[in-house]
């Protein structure tokens, strides 16, 4: 079985890519950001340990951590961002690991991807078999951020202005997806780098 991590910066396209692995490649695949909302579930260490850190009224009504309030907390101080994210990244890459440790004892999948924006700085770099970097030129990032999520041209700015650069990401990857063009194209890609996994139709 195969460990890959796909990375890349927002609007690259990762999500569909992941879609269409999905459907067509025995895997199992985990996004980051969902792994990190499950490690600070009520009952978890990772809890605990935020609540303790934020204090009592970053928990919500429903008893869960209130997402909003957390996030305002932390990117208004990057000191406090640091000691989550030193709570948050180990907690994940355990999960990851313990998951991954369940697929090769069952053997049912080939392939165990984990997708994250932050996988190089979170060091997957020395636990993945390869790493992947869906690549998109940055118009045609803006274009999708504007058209699907409405974004602002501000808050597009901000955001790729804190993301690796390009020549950090292909640096730091083995392989790389040109995502700029059609779904249809990419896939190709795909495909002909995982020719010698086995295809679901």
């Amino acid at each position: 079985m195969k460990f890959i991590g796909i990375t890349g910066g927002i609007g690259a396209g990762k999500s569909e890519l992941l879609k269409y692995i999905q459907k067509h490649y025995k895997c199992r695949i985990y996004l980051a950001d969902e792994v990190a909302h499950l490690v600070k579930e009520p009952g978890t260490v990772c809890f605990d340990r935020l609540v303790e850190l934020l204090g009592e009224d970053v928990v919500g009504g429903d008893g869960h951590i209130d997402r909003a309030v957390m996030a305002g907390r932390i990117f208004a101080d990057g000191a406090l961002l640091q000691r989550v994210n030193e709570i948050l990244h180990p907690a994940v890459r355990d999960f990851l690991l313990e998951r991954l440790e369940e697929a090769e004892r069952l053997g049912d999948v080939e392939l165990f991807f984990v997708e994250a924006a932050l996988l190089i700085e979170a060091g997957y770099g020395s636990l993945v078999d390869e790493m992947w970097y869906v690549h998109a030129d940055e118009e045609v990032r803006r274009d999708r951020l504007r058209q699907s999520r409405g974004y602002s041209g501000e808050r597009i700015d901000n955001i790729i202005r804190r993301q690796l650069s390009e020549d950090i990401f292909r640096k730091n990857c083995d392989f790389v997806i040109d995502n700029s063009g059609s779904l249809e194209e990419s896939c190709r890609q795909i495909d002909k780098k995982l020719e010698a996994f086995t295809w679901r139709e």
